[in-house]
């Protein structure tokens, strides 16, 4: 096994060799009292008529690694959670660039979390897991890569700090990197700059070539360094050099002409037709391989169309921004809602406001509580023209999703009573759906009243380079078509103050740390272009919510108070929900009772505000009450004076005259005037005054004289 020391003095260690030895690779990593086994299977050979890596990666949180049993009817561990897919996505992202580019074999990454500790995040660890496994196998793997939590706390960048530490960060980035370069950065910050982001992936980074050296020992160790011999593609380089001397020319001339989308596929279709035909009837044409290498020249030529003339397929400078335009209170019924478009891409938005029975339950093996912020992001098949069957969120719909959730929640009120929920449907798409949601989202947000903090915009980049001529070039606000043309695509969101989130897949070698600060200067041009279309939309959130959004009240009451707001097995509380229509939620919250009162209009909360008012206001000695007869006493009676509230209105306070007995003085029920005059020391009892509240009669004044 091998130990990396952590900067702050914390140690994790990789273990090979005594779990799971079947397969190709396995591994265990371990931090504190947390512990990841992460297994790797790749097959001998790869399958007929394949031209990718089929890689899986599957992170699972096993309940038991925290003393847990599953919640729900089957109670085992069912299909991945959301928190499990981004951590899967997050260990894919960095493990996949670095296959080969002709290695097509089936490939598995399993990574377990099998002992859990809060405070040691297992998300930071599950990479450095894989490409442990990867490492100690004879996978052909360009590695070792390693990924570390890096957050600023208190001014201070932390590698891979406590739960509890992370709470207090105003910046928490997942990076992901081998020894030389940046693979992959994700996270959440709070309105800082370009430059603290980058300050927080150079200490990132530092910790990661540590944890790579660490890897290469190990793999030294185990014998692994040679790796397995595979032949995963057949070349033809007869047709390759024969397709690329007819063929360049002419795609470049079609990526040239700045026609649409669907002009381009057309054109191409028809290129490749053209060479087919013009093949000899007795030639065989592999297909596979023609398609191969007719999709490099396509990607070559658009490539260069960037590098050299510094042009892009729409006709686009390369900083330039597509139109935009946006609406807001789009769906009248919706408590807010936006449509946002930019180019091809086409985001309808809605904001639904829920109470706090509405929040979302997480039981997770390491996380359980509930969430009042959630944003959904669906991309159904006609957004691209493609029949698609609609089989529920898949992981890039996940993966958005909470890049968007991630980018909104900074700006959202931090005294909010709602549970809000956003749902952004993707209806038109070519580039950047997730970074529509955002702006989408945002204004949705803002046309629902939500006092957000100030509007967020998101911008998707690409960056094309070439190593050899050290030519590049950064493209702003990409299409669908340039995505996979680059070496860099990365999505920054923020307000005019600084970044709330951002996403970033880097696939070039040596990329310095000036490129980067320049793509991200200009990624942040763009940011404020596109907010800057926005505000002519809307600049500020609604003063009030829309009529038919659930209005919240809270109040804080004494905790003593608490059980008479319930009332005996709830009957209090469930008669006033009854009787008002509002939604009541009680909480004991720091040694206070916290009331939050939910209501579809105005006069069913106030009613509502108005009894909890009365059940928990504290008599006050002078002050007069409305009050009831409960029952009589020879003595006097006993009046309720405020709910739940009795005091004695003694035989000698009803009135100047004296009086003999009760009879036919009051009655049960009969409603009454009457003034605190004394609360008892010792027993709290009330004594209350009607007297006092009537004029004293002239007579006796007269005969006292």
């Amino acid at each position: 096994n091998k130990t990396i020391n952590l900067p702050d003095g914390r140690t994790i260690t990789i273990e090979t060799g005594k779990l799971a030895k079947q397969a190709d690779g396995s591994v265990v990593v371990r931090m504190g009292n947390t512990m990841l086994l992460a297994t790797v299977v790749s097959s001998p050979e790869a399958k007929e008529g394949v031209d990718f890596l089929p890689l899986s990666v599957d992170y699972q949180e096993k309940f038991a690694s925290s003393g847990k049993i599953p919640g729900g009817f089957l109670k085992r561990e069912g299909r991945l959670s959301d928190y499990e897919i981004l951590i899967s996505r997050l260990v894919d992202r960095a493990i996949r660039p670095m296959f080969n580019d002709d290695y097509h074999a089936d490939t598995q990454i399993a990574i377990s979390l099998i002992s859990g500790d809060e405070e040691a995040l297992p998300d930071a660890l599950a990479a450095l897991a894989a490409s442990a496994a990867l490492a100690v196998s004879d996978i052909p793997f360009n590695g070792p890569i390693s990924e570390v939590r890096v957050s600023r706390i208190n001014g201070e960048y932390i590698v891979n700090p406590t739960l509890s530490q992370n709470k207090e960060a105003d910046l928490d980035l997942i990076v992901a990197a081998t020894i030389d370069n940046i693979l992959m950065v994700e996270g959440e910050m709070k309105e800082v700059s370009e430059d603290d982001m980058l300050e927080a992936i150079k200490v990132a980074h530092e910790a990661i070539k540590v944890q790579c050296q660490a890897q290469i020992e190990l793999m030294e160790e185990v014998g692994k360094t040679v790796k397995r011999e595979y032949s995963h593609e057949n070349d033809d380089e007869e047709l390759r050099a024969k397709m690329q001397a007819e063929l360049y020319d002419k795609a470049y001339a079609l990526v040239k002409a700045q026609g649409s989308k669907h002009e381009r596929s057309e054109g191409f279709k028809k290129l490749k037709e053209e060479f087919v035909e013009s093949l000899p009837e007795d030639y065989e044409l592999d297909e596979f391989m023609f398609a191969r290498y007719f999709k490099s020249i396509q990607k070559e030529a658009s490539r260069n169309l960037v590098l050299d003339e510094k042009q892009r397929l729409d006709g686009r400078k390369l900083n330039e921004v597509r139109p935009i335009a946006s609406e807001v209170n789009f769906l009248p019924s919706t408590h807010g809602s936006a449509l946002f478009t930019r180019g091809e891409t086409q985001s309808l938005t809605t904001v639904t406001l829920g109470t706090k029975m509405d929040e979302q339950m997480i039981d997770g093996a390491m996380f359980e509580g509930s969430n009042k912020f959630m944003l959904h992001y669906n991309f159904p098949g006609f957004s691209t023209g493609e029949v698609r069957p609609n089989r529920g969120p898949g992981r890039r719909e996940v993966g958005h999703g909470n890049l968007a959730w991630r980018a909104l929640k900074e700006v959202l009120p931090t005294e909010n009573p709602y549970t809000i929920r956003v749902v952004s449907d993707i209806l038109e798409s070519n580039g950047s759906s997730s970074m529509a949601t955002v702006c989408a989202g945002s204004l949705a947000l803002m046309d629902a009243g939500i006092q957000i903090s100030a509007p967020v915009s998101g911008i998707a980049m690409g960056m094309i380079s070439d190593s050899k001529s050290g030519k590049f070039a950064i493209l702003s606000d990409i299409l669908g078509d340039e995505d996979h043309l680059g070496d860099m695509d990365f999505k920054v969101t923020g307000t005019e103050k600084g970044i709330t989130a951002t996403q970033m897949d880097i696939k070039v070698d040596g990329l310095s740390y000036d490129v980067l600060k320049q793509a991200l200067e200009q990624a942040k041009e763009g940011r404020l272009h596109i907010l800057n279309e926005m505000k002519k939309t809307i600049a500020q959130p609604n003063p009030d919510l829309k009529p038919s959004a659930p209005r919240s009240e809270v109040l804080t009451i004494e905790r003593e108070m608490i059980g008479a707001v319930i009332g005996p097995g709830g009957k209090v509380i469930q008669e006033i929900q009854k009787e008002t229509g509002a939604t009541i939620v009680i909480e004991e919250i720091d040694n206070k009772g916290v009331v939050s009162v939910f209501a579809v209009d105005k006069d069913s909360m106030n009613e509502a505000l108005k009894r909890i008012k009365a059940i928990v206001a504290v008599p006050e000695v002078g002050q007069v009450y409305d009050g009831k007869v409960k029952s009589i006493m020879p003595f006097g009676a006993f009046i309720e004076f405020m709910p739940g509230k009795d005091g004695l209105l003694h035989i000698s306070e009803i009135k100047w005259e004296r009086v003999e007995n009760m009879e036919g003085i009051l009655e049960v029920g009969e409603e009454v005037k009457v003034k605190l005059v004394e609360i008892d020391k010792k027993t709290g009892k009330f004594r209350l005054s009607r007297k006092v509240l009537l004029p004293k009669p002239e007579k006796k004044e007269q005969s006292s004289n």
